[in-house]
């Protein structure tokens, strides 16, 4: 249907042929599912981070009242809202157990970090239609964590520099892009099973640098105003919903930027054609597998 609708205008325009292509491709490989999964890890994931982010938060806040004040502030959130006095409350909490949630926050978010990172894997190998390494993307992964961690690390310091300069400010979003470029590379390259060279996955990576930075705008204007009138209806529960629409989407992204990488490889390298076993159905005849290794069978 879409292909029928924008048939034209991709056969003048590279771009949109490209388009639509991804879209076929993300439809015939179940890209949807791939990305929930995405999604479903790392919103586990949120659990363990908020435990160190509430020992951090702990330290930081003890004997200084004008942390919950600048969180509620940078937030956008009423002073006298729920919402507020939720942060206040998790705040004094935090100052409490700021010594107990360091050490179990940081185990928690090595564990869920590592299963956030075997559904990318899983994502970015359906994509490519190829298998698993075992034990190797364990292993690969625990890597791919620590280098990512360090170029976040380092992502932040550098943003947090160049807006302390009025005259730098704007060369937040080129460098964020950068920086975005090197991360998805150094991801695609780490967690996907594919003998290819960093070039090979640069069209995703500069595709999901820019889609990821124009997330964290929207994020930091939706997220904020979603959790502040969501939290009205639906008490705690509306921050919930909030993070999971963000990651929705963040998921998507993830999958349609290495579907990216592997329609511009074939249209380089080409394809091959390979057959698949299934099980013998009597007086049915199967006519084409899909990408996804599903028969397409009819009546013989």
């Amino acid at each position: 249907m879409l292909r029928k609708v924008l048939g034209p205008l991709a056969r003048r325009w590279a771009w949109v042929e490209t388009a639509l292509r991804m879209q076929e491709r993300f439809s015939e490989v179940h890209g949807g599912y791939l990305a929930a999964a995405i999604t479903f890890a790392s919103f586990t994931s949120l659990f363990p981070l908020l435990l160190v982010a509430t020992a951090v938060v702990g330290w930081l806040s003890f004997k200084n009242v004008d942390v919950a004040g600048a969180i509620i502030g940078r937030l956008g959130l009423p002073a006298d809202g729920d919402a507020s006095r939720a942060i206040l409350d998790a705040i004094s909490t935090a100052e409490t157990s700021r010594r107990v949630a360091a050490p179990i926050g940081v185990a928690g978010l090595l564990w869920s970090g590592l299963g956030v990172v075997a559904a990318i894997q899983y994502a970015f190998d359906n994509v490519w239609q190829v298998s698993g390494r075992g034990i190797k993307d364990k292993l690969r992964g625990l890597l791919w964590l620590v280098g990512s961690g360090s170029l976040f690390v380092a992502s932040f310091a550098l943003t947090a520099i160049l807006n302390f300069v009025p005259l730098l400010a704007p060369l937040t979003i080129f460098v964020g892009v950068v920086v975005g470029v090197g991360i998805w590379l150094w991801t695609f390259s780490s967690l996907t099973n594919v003998a290819t060279s960093w070039r090979s996955h640069l069209p995703g990576a500069l595709f999901g640098a820019v889609g990821f930075e124009i997330l964290k705008a929207v994020g930091s204007v939706y997220v904020p105003r979603a959790v502040g009138s969501s939290s009205a209806l639906y008490g705690s529960l509306g921050v919930v919903f909030a993070m999971l629409a963000w990651l929705f989407f963040f998921g998507r992204l993830a999958v349609y930027a290495s579907v990216l990488n592997v329609i511009r490889w074939e249209e380089e390298h080409g394809t091959v054609t390979v057959e698949i076993e299934l099980p013998n159905h009597p007086d049915v005849v199967a006519v084409e597998a899909t990408r996804a290794g599903e028969a397409k069978l009819t009546v013989s």
